[in-house]
């Protein structure tokens, strides 16, 4: 049992790399939307219910020996199939596929066929190693639940040591690498065992125990009961990860942190439960009483920081409009991660423990069991993931998901009092009014999010939430005459209303420096400073997308709010077409070029960031500009500079702004006729309408630029899809591009190409 319990938390640790790395690569292809992250977790829940089928089915057949090389080679397969990862997952199906296939279906169908080997294996896993130490009919559902809440405890130490160090640190394939490692490992333990179990035969049913077998409820009750407790505690954890997101803001540690801390509690209780199993008999009131007080303190504590939040001490550190990634707000979001998590977590996980002493009443059908209980639970994690995070984000919002649960665990609570009547059931009928309570107490959307964003009173708000996120606006002057105030996006304050100049800037300078500006394509629409300037000049045309459809819907009203505004103008006038979706994949399905492609400023520590700093993204860009095209992008760090340099031969770096422009061709740029441009009456009087405070723009480029021409030597590209370093800060030096620019100046004589 030793050497399994090893075996078995090496494969939780490898298999969480390998789940982190693989919804990276196949989110690529699949696009970064929710609907599509969905479809890449179906498609991987998919393959572990097929594995947990198979095991169920084949594992009561072996002998204890084989199901033992049955789980090692298994594991073998994982291991393999993670070296070979890279190549098929995303050099073929991420690049070579995307934007081929559209269909919701078919994103699914090649996602499922990508992960269906791998998370096959390991779905059988547990069944067969749980028909290899089945010995003993007293003591086989805490050696199951055991086993399980180690490989659990591992895969949390994999989600928080992968999201956190090795994935930063190594990139995305030595990842892999070292999670096959892992996996070759747990199956050289498993095969040093193979002699010890010698040929011991599969034990026969036991006819003395068939009147015991459904003693505490058939088989099919329990799945459906393991279906909803794994509903529940999904649709709690993508609760949590909405919830920390707006409170820590959405940077890449943030969604590992929230993973890990809910699996190492889970497996914990599953430990802790296993243990008590020797003292219960019954485990029916255990199993309700847990996975209903999971669900009551679970809210309890996501209310009870909600509540706090506006009020010192939390005030002073957590404050809505700073960024919140570094230092003492890093390690309070840390903390409000944990204390959110864990503790409901914990009390979910020791479910499971109590639901094998029930339906393990015979040896010979141990692996039968434990298959289709862990099949009820993933495919209740399955419903959790995508009904909550397609369906009931997009209509109730996350407040009302969670008023939905609260009836689910109301109904779960009242059908065990039903069964087992009321008498001496203190605890039940207390967590069933707990429930109630909590339904009727949970505040609507508009007001959870209100107190998020520190709306004050005489302030008004603009705001939406749907499946792919929330956004919102609060108008801190609040009349009739214009908007004024920060504009939020997933917990940013990623820009404001009069826009920022930056955010003006990057629309305009492109189409200004082109001669002939007709098509322009922004990626990214923030708080709308970006595409309003890119229609700086009468003659284009501006398209852009979004990937926050809230943006969109919470702009659109405070255009409505303020008719005749640059808002209103945004959404009204038919040269600027705005559109939810993922601006990545866009590129990958479609021919059209334009003359101009803009991405509005997204920090590159936020979550996701790398896909549009990376060398691949880049080169997407490039294939899609018409002949003379320009491309234009914010350069905050020294690796986004070098990298958009590897990739278009023609670049331009304007200094103090630090905004990039690359081209297939000469780029006709001349410091003093674009600063005569941006001063004609057109561009005046439109950016002015975005912004009527701001007018010295030659300032924003007044430094003298850095220009790589085709002969500038260039290094390899720092940034890429599978090791984007700037999205994981904490692991690598960030070099700000002003100090870049400052170290690369003197290397060469005055008013030549600098080279880098």
């Amino acid at each position: 049992m030793s050497r399994l319990a090893v075996a078995f938390f090496a494969t939780g640790f490898a298999a969480l790399l390998c789940q982190i790395v693989w919804q990276r690569m196949l989110g690529i292809f699949a696009g970064s939307d929710t609907v599509s992250a969905a479809l890449v977790v179906g498609a991987f829940l998919a393959g572990l219910g097929l594995g947990s089928i198979i095991g169920a089915k084949v594992a009561d057949r072996l002998t204890p020996v084989r199901a033992l090389a049955g789980f090692a080679l298994a594991e073998v397969g994982v291991g393999l199939f993670a070296l070979l990862s890279k190549p098929f997952l995303y050099d073929w199906l991420a690049t070579d596929m995307a934007g081929v296939v559209d269909a919701a279906p078919a994103i699914f169908a090649l996602c499922f066929a990508g992960l269906v080997l791998p998370t096959t294996l390991m779905g059988a896993s547990l069944p067969l190693l749980a028909r290899a130490v089945a010995t003993s009919r007293d003591n086989i559902a805490e050696r199951i639940g055991m086993l399980y809440g180690l490989n659990t405890l591992g895969a949390g130490i994999g989600a928080l040591l992968g999201g956190w160090l090795l994935v930063g640190q190594l990139g995305f394939v030595a990842t892999l690498w070292l999670a096959a490692g892992l996996e070759f490992f747990a199956a050289a333990l498993a095969f040093t065992l193979l002699r010890q179990l010698g040929d011991t035969p599969a034990p026969a049913a036991d006819a003395t125990r068939a009147d015991d077998d459904g003693r505490y409820g058939s088989l099919p009750l329990w799945c459906l009961l393991v279906f909803l407790s794994g509903y529940v505690i999904v649709a709690l954890e993508i609760i949590w990860v909405r919830f920390m997101g707006q409170v820590g803001q959405f940077h890449a540690y943030l969604f590992p942190t929230v993973l890990g801390i809910f699996l190492l509690a889970d497996g914990a209780g599953m430990a802790m439960a296993s243990r008590m199993l020797r003292r219960i008999e019954d485990p029916r009131p255990a199993f309700f009483i847990t996975q209903s007080a999971g669900f009551v303190v679970a809210t309890v504590l996501l209310l009870g920081v909600w509540f706090a939040l506006p009020y010192p001490p939390l005030a002073g550190v957590m404050a809505v409009d700073f960024n919140r990634m570094h230092g003492l707000t890093l390690l309070t979001t840390i903390g409000l991660t944990i204390l959110v998590v864990a503790p409901p977590s914990f009390l979910i996980g020791m479910t499971f423990p109590f639901v094998q002493r029930a339906v393990q009443r015979d040896l010979s059908s141990v692996g039968a069991r434990v298959g289709w209980v862990q099949l009820a639970n993933i495919a209740g994690n399955a419903a959790g993931s995508i009904v909550t995070g397609l369906v009931t984000f997009h209509i109730l919002g996350m407040a009302g998901t969670l008023k939905l649960l609260a009836v689910l665990s109301l109904l779960l609570v009242l059908f065990w009092i039903w069964r087992a009547g009321w008498v001496k059931r203190r605890i039940e009928v207390a967590l069933a009014a707990a429930c109630a309570v909590l339904f009727v107490a949970l505040p609507g959307n508009a007001t959870w999010w209100t107190r998020l964003h520190g709306e004050r009173p005489g302030q008004a708000a603009a705001w939406a939430e749907d499946r792919s996120g929330v956004a919102y606006f609060r108008d801190e002057r609040a009349d009739d005459n214009r908007a004024d105030g920060p504009f939020f996006i997933q917990g940013f304050s990623q820009g404001r209303i009069p826009f920022l100049p930056i955010h003006q800037f990057l629309g305009a300078v492109g189409p200004l420096i082109h001669p002939d500006p007709r098509e322009v394509l922004v990626i990214g629409v923030g708080s709308g400073g970006t595409p309003w300037a890119a229609g700086v000049r009468p003659e284009s045309r501006v398209r852009a997308i979004e990937l926050v459809g809230p943006v969109l819907t919470s702009l659109e009203e405070v255009g409505r709010r303020h008719p005749g505004s640059a808002m209103a103008q945004l959404f009204d006038d038919p040269r600027w077409q705005m559109e939810y979706g993922d601006g990545r994949r866009l590129l990958a399905k479609e021919d059209r070029r334009y003359d101009i492609i803009e991405a509005d400023a997204i920090l590159p520590q936020s979550s996701h960031s790398g896909l549009l700093y990376s060398a691949e993204f880049l080169e997407q860009v490039r294939a899609r500009l018409a002949p003379g095209g320009i491309y234009v992008q914010w350069a905050p760090t020294q690796r986004a500079a070098e990298t958009f340099a590897t990739v278009f031969p023609h670049t331009m770096l304007l200094m103090p702004v630090a905004v990039l422009v690359g081209s297939n061709d000469p780029i006709p740029f001349d410091a003093g006729r674009l600063a005569g441009a941006f001063e004609t009456d057109t561009a005046t009087a439109h950016l002015r309408r975005g912004n009527p405070a701001f007018r010295d723009w030659s300032a924003l480029f007044a430094a003298p630029a850095l220009v790589w021409n085709p002969d500038t030597p260039r290094g390899e590209a720092p940034l890429s899809d599978v090791f984007p370093r700037d999205e994981f800060y904490l692991n690598n030096e960030v070099i700000t591009t002003d100090i870049y620019v400052r170290r690369a100046r003197p290397q060469v004589a005055e008013g030549a190409p600098v080279r880098p």
